[in-house]
């Protein structure tokens, strides 16, 4: 997680995100800050995120972009 931490950190410096259930839907991330968000996960996670994946349950909370993360790798296998 703690690379995870450390992208969204990058993306968006001073944020808090822990404890959070809301980063999609209250707009903590901008729709470009979510792009690059998308587009460092599958970069350092070695996933391939799709339009379809972009969706609050799975960018809401650390939990759920881990979950989906797993997911995508547990898909590649």
């Amino acid at each position: 997680m703690k690379e995870l931490m450390d992208i969204l950190n990058k993306i968006k410096p001073g944020a808090v995100f822990e404890g959070r259930d809301d980063i999609f839907d209250s707009g903590l991330l901008s729709s470009m800050d979510i792009v690059m968000l998308a587009s460092e996960i599958s970069d350092e996670f070695d996933v391939d995120i799709k339009v379809t994946d972009i969706i609050p349950e799975n960018f809401n909370s650390l939990n759920g972009m881990m979950k989906m993360i797993e997911r995508l790798q547990d898909e590649d296998i």
